[in-house]
């Protein structure tokens, strides 16, 4: 038995957003992987001492301990945002796909 048209559909939209879904891991993975940078560094920061150096470019200045630990603090918060944002999105997607997959498998019982 053939599936019809429509689920046929389902299962083409189903695979979109398995695919969605890796998108969205793979890019969650890069922030969390940015995020846990940010957090060593603010670590390292906390115990260092003057001067400290950033990376502009292709070359280091000295710069202020506090103005450093400020900006990447402000990161830090920007990344946890987006991290944040990604798990909603990734939720609806899988809340969706669990939808489209009943349907389909219902549709294949009959």
């Amino acid at each position: 038995m053939k599936p019809s048209k429509e689920t046929q559909d389902k299962i083409s939209q189903l695979q979109l957003i398995e695919q969605n879904v890796q998108n969205f891991l793979l890019q969650k993975q890069t922030f969390q992987n940015k995020l846990f940078e940010i957090e060593n560094a603010i670590s390292e920061l906390d115990s260092a001492k003057e001067p400290i150096y950033r990376i502009v470019g292709s070359i280091m200045v000295s710069s202020n301990k506090v103005e450093v630990k400020k900006d990447l603090e402000s990161k830090r918060e920007i990344l946890n945002i987006r991290i944040k944002n990604l798990e909603k999105q990734e939720d609806k997607l899988k809340e969706k796909a669990n939808e489209i997959q009943s349907e389909v498998m219902k549709e294949l019982k009959k």
